[in-house]
C-alpha cells in the first residue's frame, strides 16, 4: 500500500510538473509575442517622429540668412532593446555646433520643442493644443514663424494659445480676452472673431480689383 501510494503521488507530481512547465511555455511565447509587438510598434512610432521631426526642426529654423536650416534628431541608447535605455533629443541651430540641450538659449529651446510636440502631433494628431506663452522666449522673427506653421495646419487642428504677443493676435482666427468685470467683482470673458475681417478685405480687395479692369477703366474714360 505505501508503494502504490508513493507511486500516485509520483505521477501526481510529475503531472503538475508537465502542466507547469507546458503552461511556463505557453507564458514565455505569450510573452515573446508581446515584447515583440510592443517593440514594433515603438520603433515604427520613433522612425516616424524621428523623420517628422528633422523635416518640422527644418522648415522652423530656415530664414534667408540660413536657407538650409538646423538639424535635430532622437536618438536610442540601446536601439535592439529601447526600453531598457533612454532617448536623448538633439537639436543643432544653423551655423552652431553640437551641444547639449541645456546649453542652448531660451528661443532655441523652445523652437526646438515645438518642433518635437508638432513631430508628435504628426504621428498621431490631436483635435487640438493648449499652449500657455510658448513664445515667452521667443524673439519676432520665431514667433512669426510658429505663426505661419500653425496657419498652416490650421485645417488638421485647432490651436488655443494663451500669448502676450501681437503676432499671435493678428495671424489668429479668434480672440477671447478675460477681464475684471468692477460692478460685478469678478472674471469676465470677451470674444471677437476675426474671420469677418478677413472677409470683408477680401471683398473690398475683389471691389478694387473690379474696378481696375480694363472694362471699367473704359467705361469712365467715355
Amino acid at each position: 500500500d505505501a508503494f502504490d501510494t508513493m507511486t500516485d503521488l509520483v505521477k501526481t507530481t510529475v503531472d503538475d510538473f508537465n502542466t507547469a512547465k507546458e503552461e511556463s511555455r505557453k507564458a514565455n511565447e505569450e510573452f515573446s509575442k508581446i515584447r515583440k509587438d510592443r517593440s514594433h510598434k515603438f520603433n515604427t512610432a520613433f522612425k516616424k517622429i524621428d523623420a517628422a521631426l528633422k523635416t518640422i526642426y527644418t522648415d522652423m529654423t530656415k530664414s534667408k540668412k540660413h536657407p538650409l536650416g538646423g538639424n535635430a534628431y532622437l536618438s536610442l541608447d540601446d536601439s535592439d532593446e529601447p526600453y531598457r535605455g533612454g532617448m536623448k533629443f538633439n537639436a543643432m541651430p544653423p551655423m552652431k555646433r553640437f551641444r547639449d540641450m541645456e546649453q542652448l538659449s531660451g528661443g532655441e529651446k523652445t523652437i526646438a520643442a515645438l518642433s518635437l510636440l508638432f513631430a508628435i502631433h504628426s504621428y498621431r494628431p490631436a483635435p487640438f493644443f493648449i499652449m500657455d506663452e510658448v513664445d515667452a522666449a521667443l524673439d519676432n522673427v520665431n514667433v512669426n514663424k510658429v505663426c505661419n506653421y500653425i496657419s498652416q495646419r490650421s485645417s488638421d487642428f485647432q490651436c488655443i494659445v494663451i500669448s502676450l504677443k501681437d503676432m499671435f493676435y493678428e495671424n489668429s482666427e479668434s480672440l477671447v480676452g478675460i477681464c475684471r468685470d468692477v460692478s460685478s467683482n469678478s472674471s469676465r470673458t470677451m470674444t471677437l472673431d476675426l474671420t469677418k475681417f478677413d472677409k470683408e478685405k477680401r471683398s473690398r480687395r475683389g471691389d478694387d480689383l473690379e474696378s481696375d479692369s480694363p472694362k471699367r477703366r473704359k467705361v469712365s474714360a467715355q
